[in-house]
């Protein structure tokens, strides 16, 4: 799982350094040229959204999320542990929902074959990054409750 996570934070760094260069492109070709990447804008929409819901695996992975545990701190172990048991069933139950949502819509899309507007892109794309992230999360909840 490991191994994973870290390709995938890698992808993703590869991922953000190409919509950095297509922005980049874009700007010298509107600015210096009268002409831009019909389809820039979206690519880099659907790059940060692939960042944020894989990414959002890898950080629940590494346990680096945001928590709000001041108080739990203080309490006895048995109830931080009781706690932490709430925290993964709700997790796993919440991941799982919008994973059957998110795999229900992105099959939609692939059915109807929805496009993108601009560039063409298969919607089931993007929305089968939010299908993948949580699945991923899913897993490392599972996992985590071990």
């Amino acid at each position: 799982m490991n191994r994973l996570m870290t390709a995938i934070e890698r992808i993703l760094a590869l991922a953000f350094i190409a919509a950095v260069c297509l922005n980049f492109a874009n700007v010298v070709g509107r600015y210096g040229f009268g002409r831009s990447i019909a389809a820039a804008d979206e690519i880099q929409i659907y790059i940060m959204v692939f960042m944020a819901f894989l990414g959002a695996a890898v950080v629940s992975w590494r346990r680096q999320h945001l928590r709000m545990d001041v108080l739990v701190r203080f309490l006895p172990p048995g109830l931080q542990a009781a706690l932490r048991i709430c925290e993964i069933v709700l997790l796993a139950a919440v991941a799982g929902f919008v994973l059957v949502q998110s795999w229900r819509y992105s099959a939609q899309m692939l059915a109807i074959g929805r496009t993108s507007d601009v560039g063409g892109i298969p919607m089931w794309i993007p929305h089968g990054a939010v299908t993948l992230g949580f699945f991923l999360i899913l897993v490392v909840s599972l996992r985590s409750s071990k």
